[in-house]
């Protein structure tokens, strides 16, 4: 159990701690979720960590996980291997097929690739060989930087090949090795079943195991052999807490140089996202840095409003959200294991909870 700190040492709020936490039990209390979990930091140090209900350690954390997968390359990138100039097929050859010659690192990390559905499976994915090969069939949809549309799997793939090619690690023992063991967090990608079994709390259809389930979504991870596979958008394993700290990491710049940071959560691309809503399109412009949403002036519900339009991190399937705000310092997770058979809920109540939620941890200080 990690150390937390009392919440007026770190400048934190307790009355409105209270408000955040009792919110968030609600949901469980209620039986809408079947467990949740929350973490709140600040200076580096956690405020709160608090699991409800039938709660494991750790938990899959959907896309909450891809700016942790993206802070391998992040590495690499401060220690001058790579930048965002740098076209993929330069390092990665057998990519550099159909057009896709012309794809920066850049354009990867903001979603603008122009491959978002690139296809990528299991048990394909297990076999580095076959990864190769199906990248290298991988066709263009549109032309790179022309379009944001979020990149479900397969930015996530060309980021852990990256990584390979450059460290000579796969991205599993990249991240463990250079990222969480040096920040002395738990967070893991390709889990073993067995210790998935022991530690994570299983993805719950909140429809009813019967429900008929968006192929998409994120009951293809209750498999899991899957996740065990380490596919980098959606199968990384963590506790809140892991997640609140390494946010607190990047505002401390422990592993990762400050420029480099400050580049990482700027706006790159500020666009309206191509595609259907439960894949990440919408109607109102969103703020994407290098693997990461930002706030900025206007943010949807996945960031709070009344933080500070510098405020980035990622959201995931269905209600999970985590965030860092460089203003305030203050880093929030949330993580459950329910999920709606589309994957996303994006009824007037569930988003009235995320902006809630979200709000209230941005209040704390």
């Amino acid at each position: 159990m990690p150390e937390v700190a009392e919440p007026e040492q770190l400048g934190v709020d307790p009355g409105r701690l209270a408000l955040l936490l009792d919110r968030v039990g609600l949901e469980v209390e209620s039986g809408r979720w079947p467990s949740a979990q929350v973490a709140v930091a600040r200076h580096g140090r956690l405020a709160a960590f608090r699991s409800y209900g039938s709660a494991a350690p750790r938990y899959l954390l959907q896309s909450v996980g891809r700016p942790l997968v993206a802070s391998a390359l992040w590495r690499l990138m401060g220690e001058g291997r790579i930048d965002m100039a740098t076209r993929v097929g330069d390092v990665i050859p057998e990519f550099a097929t159909n057009g896709k010659d012309v794809v920066t690192v850049e354009h990867v990390l903001t979603h603008t690739a122009g491959f978002p559905f690139a296809p990528l499976g299991y048990p394909k994915m297990t076999d580095r060989d076959a990864r190769l090969a199906a990248m290298g069939k991988w066709r263009l949809d549109y032309e790179p930087g022309k379009q944001l549309q979020f990149h479900l799997t397969s930015a996530a793939w060309i980021i852990a090949e990256l990584v390979e090619r450059l460290s000579g690690k796969p991205l599993p023992d990249y991240l463990r090795t250079e990222v969480a063991e040096p920040l002395g967090l738990g967070f893991e990608l390709a889990m073993p079943v067995e210790r998935q079994i022991e530690t994570t709390a299983p993805m719950v259809c909140t429809d009813g195991d019967a429900a008929e389930v968006d192929p998409w979504g994120p009951w293809f991870f209750q498999r899991r052999e899957v996740v065990a596979a380490g596919e980098p958008a959606h199968a990384l394993i963590a506790s809140a807490a892991d997640v609140a700290l390494f946010y607190q990491a990047l505002l401390e710049h422990r592993l990762w140089p400050a420029d480099l940071v400050e580049d990482v959560i700027r706006a790159h691309v500020t666009a309206i996202p191509a595609g259907d809503q439960l894949y990440g399109g919408g109607s109102k412009a969103v703020s994407v840095g290098l693997f990461v949403m930002v706030a900025g002036e206007t943010p949807d519900m996945w960031l709070p409003s009344v933080g500070s339009p510098r405020t980035f991190g990622h959201s995931g399937a269905a209600y999970q959200m985590a965030w860092g705000d460089p203003d305030s310092g203050v880093s929030f997770c949330l993580l459950t294991n329910a999920y709606p058979a589309s994957g996303y809920d994006y009824s007037p109540r569930a988003r009235a909870l995320i902006t809630n939620v979200n709000n209230l941890a941005a209040d704390l200080v």
